[in-house]
Protein backbone atom coordinates (compact mmCIF):
# COMPACT_ATOMS: atom_id res chain seq x y z
CA UNK A 1 0.00 0.00 0.00
CA UNK A 2 2.82 2.63 0.84
CA UNK A 3 4.15 2.61 -3.16
CA UNK A 4 0.62 2.51 -4.83
CA UNK A 5 0.43 6.61 -4.28
CA UNK A 6 3.61 7.49 -5.92
CA UNK A 7 3.16 4.73 -8.69
CA UNK A 8 -0.29 6.62 -8.72
CA UNK A 9 0.86 9.85 -9.24
CA UNK A 10 3.59 8.71 -11.83
CA UNK A 11 0.95 7.38 -13.71
CA UNK A 12 -1.22 10.54 -13.63
CA UNK A 13 1.64 12.61 -14.72
CA UNK A 14 3.16 10.23 -17.62
CA UNK A 15 -1.13 10.21 -19.03
CA UNK A 16 -1.36 13.37 -18.52
CA UNK A 17 2.08 14.66 -20.72
CA UNK A 18 0.89 11.68 -23.54
CA UNK A 19 -2.33 13.32 -23.91
CA UNK A 20 -1.15 16.79 -24.43
CA UNK A 21 1.29 15.23 -26.85
CA UNK A 22 -1.24 13.36 -28.86
CA UNK A 23 -4.20 15.93 -29.13
CA UNK A 24 -1.58 18.67 -29.56
CA UNK A 25 0.03 16.83 -32.19
CA UNK A 26 -3.50 15.93 -33.96
CA UNK A 27 -4.40 19.47 -33.79
CA UNK A 28 -1.32 20.80 -34.93
CA UNK A 29 -1.19 18.20 -38.20
CA UNK A 30 -5.51 17.46 -38.95
CA UNK A 31 -7.73 19.62 -37.33
CA UNK A 32 -6.54 23.12 -37.74
CA UNK A 33 -4.99 23.19 -41.07
CA UNK A 34 -8.21 21.65 -42.00
CA UNK A 35 -10.32 24.00 -40.52
CA UNK A 36 -8.49 26.84 -42.12
CA UNK A 37 -9.14 25.45 -45.19
CA UNK A 38 -12.41 25.24 -44.88
CA UNK A 39 -12.86 28.91 -43.79
CA UNK A 40 -10.79 30.18 -46.58
CA UNK A 41 -12.97 28.13 -48.92
CA UNK A 42 -16.38 29.71 -47.37
CA UNK A 43 -14.74 33.21 -47.23
CA UNK A 44 -14.03 32.70 -51.36
CA UNK A 45 -17.42 31.75 -52.11
CA UNK A 46 -18.72 34.58 -49.76
CA UNK A 47 -16.96 36.97 -51.76
CA UNK A 48 -18.72 35.71 -55.08
CA UNK A 49 -21.88 35.29 -53.82
CA UNK A 50 -22.76 37.27 -50.53
CA UNK A 51 -26.30 35.12 -49.91
CA UNK A 52 -24.50 32.15 -49.31
CA UNK A 53 -25.10 30.48 -46.10
CA UNK A 54 -21.77 29.11 -44.04
CA UNK A 55 -21.89 26.10 -43.21
CA UNK A 56 -20.93 24.17 -40.39
CA UNK A 57 -17.57 22.13 -40.24
CA UNK A 58 -16.60 19.55 -37.17
CA UNK A 59 -12.85 21.20 -37.56
CA UNK A 60 -13.77 24.74 -37.48
CA UNK A 61 -15.63 23.69 -33.89
CA UNK A 62 -12.71 22.16 -32.38
CA UNK A 63 -10.09 24.27 -33.58
CA UNK A 64 -9.94 26.65 -30.73
CA UNK A 65 -7.11 26.36 -27.87
CA UNK A 66 -10.32 25.85 -25.25
CA UNK A 67 -11.61 22.70 -26.55
CA UNK A 68 -7.54 21.35 -27.38
CA UNK A 69 -7.96 21.93 -23.63
CA UNK A 70 -10.91 19.94 -23.10
CA UNK A 71 -9.68 17.34 -25.05
CA UNK A 72 -6.26 16.89 -23.32
CA UNK A 73 -8.62 16.75 -19.72
CA UNK A 74 -10.79 14.05 -21.44
CA UNK A 75 -8.30 12.00 -22.26
CA UNK A 76 -6.23 12.31 -19.02
CA UNK A 77 -9.23 11.87 -17.07
CA UNK A 78 -10.29 8.30 -19.19
CA UNK A 79 -7.12 7.30 -18.73
CA UNK A 80 -7.09 7.46 -14.65
CA UNK A 81 -10.97 6.13 -15.01
CA UNK A 82 -8.87 3.18 -16.78
CA UNK A 83 -6.30 2.24 -14.47
CA UNK A 84 -8.81 2.41 -11.51
CA UNK A 85 -11.24 0.16 -13.36
CA UNK A 86 -8.16 -1.73 -14.33
CA UNK A 87 -7.46 -1.92 -9.82
CA UNK A 88 -11.46 -2.80 -9.18
CA UNK A 89 -11.39 -5.61 -11.77
CA UNK A 90 -8.58 -7.28 -9.85
CA UNK A 91 -9.82 -6.98 -6.81
CA UNK A 92 -13.19 -8.45 -7.93
CA UNK A 93 -11.27 -11.77 -9.70
CA UNK A 94 -10.55 -12.65 -6.12
CA UNK A 95 -14.54 -12.73 -5.24
CA UNK A 96 -14.46 -15.93 -7.26
CA UNK A 97 -11.71 -17.89 -5.20
CA UNK A 98 -11.92 -19.55 -2.18
CA UNK A 99 -8.89 -17.73 -0.33
CA UNK A 100 -9.55 -19.52 3.25
CA UNK A 101 -9.97 -23.18 1.52
CA UNK A 102 -12.10 -24.63 4.46
CA UNK A 103 -14.44 -27.41 3.81
CA UNK A 104 -18.28 -25.79 3.31
CA UNK A 105 -20.15 -25.34 6.54
CA UNK A 106 -16.90 -26.47 8.89
CA UNK A 107 -17.27 -23.96 11.79
CA UNK A 108 -14.15 -22.43 12.89
CA UNK A 109 -12.57 -21.45 16.14
CA UNK A 110 -10.13 -19.78 17.54
CA UNK A 111 -7.84 -22.42 17.66
CA UNK A 112 -8.32 -22.22 13.69
CA UNK A 113 -6.97 -18.45 13.61
CA UNK A 114 -3.38 -19.00 13.06
CA UNK A 115 -3.94 -21.63 10.44
CA UNK A 116 -5.97 -19.17 8.73
CA UNK A 117 -3.93 -15.85 8.89
CA UNK A 118 -1.37 -17.83 7.37
CA UNK A 119 -2.93 -19.32 4.17
CA UNK A 120 -4.16 -15.51 3.67
CA UNK A 121 -0.07 -14.71 4.01
CA UNK A 122 0.38 -17.05 1.37
CA UNK A 123 -1.08 -15.26 -1.14
CA UNK A 124 1.41 -13.04 -3.44
CA UNK A 125 2.28 -9.60 -2.28
CA UNK A 126 0.23 -8.31 -4.76
CA UNK A 127 -2.99 -10.10 -3.75
CA UNK A 128 -2.59 -9.40 0.32
CA UNK A 129 -2.82 -5.74 0.21
CA UNK A 130 -5.88 -6.03 -1.90
CA UNK A 131 -9.37 -5.07 -0.36
CA UNK A 132 -10.60 -9.01 0.19
CA UNK A 133 -7.10 -10.61 2.27
CA UNK A 134 -6.87 -7.45 4.34
CA UNK A 135 -10.48 -7.33 5.68
CA UNK A 136 -10.52 -11.17 6.20
CA UNK A 137 -7.10 -10.78 7.57
CA UNK A 138 -8.84 -8.46 9.92
CA UNK A 139 -11.78 -9.93 11.02
CA UNK A 140 -9.60 -13.15 11.97
CA UNK A 141 -7.33 -11.50 14.20
CA UNK A 142 -9.90 -10.03 16.00
CA UNK A 143 -11.79 -12.56 16.45
CA UNK A 144 -8.49 -14.49 17.85
CA UNK A 145 -7.99 -11.83 20.16
CA UNK A 146 -11.52 -11.37 21.55
CA UNK A 147 -12.98 -14.84 20.55
CA UNK A 148 -16.16 -12.78 19.94
CA UNK A 149 -18.08 -13.24 16.84
CA UNK A 150 -19.75 -10.16 16.46
CA UNK A 151 -16.22 -7.75 17.08
CA UNK A 152 -15.46 -10.13 13.89
CA UNK A 153 -18.10 -8.64 11.98
CA UNK A 154 -17.74 -5.58 13.16
CA UNK A 155 -13.79 -5.21 12.17
CA UNK A 156 -14.95 -6.35 8.84
CA UNK A 157 -17.12 -3.77 8.24
CA UNK A 158 -14.45 -1.23 9.14
CA UNK A 159 -12.48 -1.94 6.89
CA UNK A 160 -14.50 -2.44 4.27
CA UNK A 161 -15.90 1.03 4.78
CA UNK A 162 -12.30 2.51 4.88
CA UNK A 163 -12.06 1.17 2.07
CA UNK A 164 -15.26 2.76 0.26
CA UNK A 165 -14.11 6.00 1.81
CA UNK A 166 -11.17 5.76 0.53
CA UNK A 167 -11.92 5.10 -3.14
CA UNK A 168 -14.62 7.77 -2.57
CA UNK A 169 -11.77 10.08 -1.80
CA UNK A 170 -8.96 8.70 -4.52
CA UNK A 171 -11.71 10.41 -7.28
CA UNK A 172 -11.05 13.81 -6.26
CA UNK A 173 -8.76 14.43 -8.92
CA UNK A 174 -11.39 12.98 -11.23
CA UNK A 175 -14.47 15.13 -10.11
CA UNK A 176 -11.94 18.09 -10.36
CA UNK A 177 -11.06 17.43 -14.43
CA UNK A 178 -14.93 17.02 -14.43
CA UNK A 179 -15.18 20.61 -13.41
CA UNK A 180 -12.61 21.77 -15.10
CA UNK A 181 -13.95 20.85 -18.81
CA UNK A 182 -17.24 23.27 -18.75
CA UNK A 183 -14.97 25.92 -16.85
CA UNK A 184 -12.55 25.63 -19.52
CA UNK A 185 -15.38 25.86 -22.11
CA UNK A 186 -16.63 29.28 -20.36
CA UNK A 187 -13.45 30.91 -20.75
CA UNK A 188 -13.76 30.58 -24.63
CA UNK A 189 -16.81 31.85 -24.16
CA UNK A 190 -15.63 34.89 -21.87
CA UNK A 191 -13.10 34.89 -24.82
CA UNK A 192 -15.10 35.05 -27.75
CA UNK A 193 -17.42 37.84 -26.45
CA UNK A 194 -14.73 40.13 -25.75
CA UNK A 195 -13.11 40.03 -28.69
CA UNK A 196 -16.59 40.27 -30.49
CA UNK A 197 -17.58 43.28 -28.14
CA UNK A 198 -13.74 44.61 -29.67
CA UNK A 199 -15.29 44.34 -33.66
CA UNK A 200 -18.39 45.98 -32.57
CA UNK A 201 -17.04 49.31 -34.55
CA UNK A 202 -16.58 47.53 -37.56
CA UNK A 203 -19.81 45.34 -37.46
CA UNK A 204 -21.49 49.16 -37.16
CA UNK A 205 -19.58 50.02 -40.79
CA UNK A 206 -21.39 46.72 -42.22
CA UNK A 207 -18.44 44.12 -41.81
CA UNK A 208 -19.50 41.37 -39.25
CA UNK A 209 -17.44 38.76 -40.30
CA UNK A 210 -15.33 39.58 -37.09
CA UNK A 211 -18.14 39.48 -34.99
CA UNK A 212 -19.37 36.01 -36.69
CA UNK A 213 -15.74 34.35 -36.16
CA UNK A 214 -15.20 35.44 -32.45
CA UNK A 215 -19.09 34.42 -31.56
CA UNK A 216 -18.41 31.56 -33.31
CA UNK A 217 -15.64 30.70 -30.52
CA UNK A 218 -17.83 31.46 -27.82
CA UNK A 219 -20.40 28.57 -28.50
CA UNK A 220 -18.21 26.49 -30.28
CA UNK A 221 -15.87 26.21 -26.86
CA UNK A 222 -18.86 25.80 -24.66
CA UNK A 223 -20.48 23.49 -26.92
CA UNK A 224 -17.00 21.73 -27.44
CA UNK A 225 -16.98 21.31 -23.33
CA UNK A 226 -20.33 20.68 -22.63
CA UNK A 227 -20.79 17.54 -24.30
CA UNK A 228 -17.36 15.90 -23.31
CA UNK A 229 -18.82 16.93 -19.64
CA UNK A 230 -21.37 14.58 -20.10
CA UNK A 231 -19.27 11.90 -21.57
CA UNK A 232 -16.69 11.95 -19.10
CA UNK A 233 -19.81 12.45 -16.44
CA UNK A 234 -21.31 8.98 -17.62
CA UNK A 235 -17.83 6.99 -16.98
CA UNK A 236 -17.12 8.64 -13.58
CA UNK A 237 -20.59 7.58 -12.19
CA UNK A 238 -19.73 3.87 -14.11
CA UNK A 239 -16.47 3.30 -11.69
CA UNK A 240 -18.70 4.92 -8.69
CA UNK A 241 -20.64 2.29 -9.22
CA UNK A 242 -17.91 -0.68 -9.72
CA UNK A 243 -16.07 0.51 -6.31
CA UNK A 244 -19.61 0.60 -4.46
CA UNK A 245 -20.39 -3.18 -5.74
CA UNK A 246 -16.82 -4.18 -4.44
CA UNK A 247 -17.08 -2.86 -1.23
CA UNK A 248 -20.48 -4.48 -0.83
CA UNK A 249 -19.33 -7.62 -2.30
CA UNK A 250 -16.65 -7.90 0.03
CA UNK A 251 -17.95 -7.53 2.73
CA UNK A 252 -20.94 -10.39 1.39
CA UNK A 253 -17.81 -12.81 0.73
CA UNK A 254 -16.88 -12.00 4.23
CA UNK A 255 -20.09 -12.86 5.72
CA UNK A 256 -20.69 -15.92 4.13
CA UNK A 257 -17.19 -17.75 3.92
CA UNK A 258 -15.99 -16.54 7.45
CA UNK A 259 -18.20 -14.45 10.28
CA UNK A 260 -21.43 -16.81 9.46
CA UNK A 261 -18.83 -20.11 10.20
CA UNK A 262 -17.17 -18.31 13.33
CA UNK A 263 -17.69 -20.33 16.46
CA UNK A 264 -16.39 -18.84 20.22
CA UNK A 265 -15.86 -22.49 20.95
CA UNK A 266 -15.46 -25.60 19.08
CA UNK A 267 -19.12 -26.97 19.26
CA UNK A 268 -19.90 -30.30 21.38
Amino acid sequence: MPRRLPLELIYQVFALLSAFVLVHGAYITLVRPRAEAFLAREQAVLHKDPRHVQQRNFYVVLKDYEQEACLVLLLWALAILGYKGISVWRQRRLLDHDLLRLPAGLPIGPEDSRELEQRLQELPAPQRSLLLPRALRTAILRFAATRNVQDAATALRDVCRSEGERLESELSTIRYIAWAIPSVGFIGTVRGIGAALAQANRAVEGDITGVTRNLGVAFNSTFIALVISIVLMFFIHQLQLMQERLVLDTENYGDHHLVSRLRSRPPV
